[in-house]
């Protein structure tokens, strides 16, 4: 598969994401979307220390971090793969 196909399928699970509300995901899903969709734009994380502390923040932060070693075309594929288990 192209590198466009794979560009192509992540945006179609991202709008589908985008359709589904958060009540409906389980929140460990959810950190898990949100941790691969990170990866998968920005690449992996800069830890920056905030004085604002978030335990919501720092689950996010944990999460994206846990992922870091993979590659963006790694962290598509397992984004697009946790969508479609979900459509199912």
């Amino acid at each position: 598969m192209t590198k466009k196909d794979l560009e192509t399928r992540f945006n179609e699970a991202v709008e589908k994401a985008s359709q589904m509300t958060q009540a409906s995901l389980p929140q460990d899903v959810q950190l898990r979307l949100y941790a691969f969709y990170k990866q998968a734009t920005i690449g992996t994380m800069e830890i920056r220390q905030t004085s604002n502390f978030h335990l919501r923040d720092a689950f996010k932060t944990n999460a994206w971090m846990q992922i870091s070693h993979i590659s963006a075309d790694e962290a598509k594929e397992s984004y697009i793969e946790i969508i479609n288990s979900l459509e199912k």
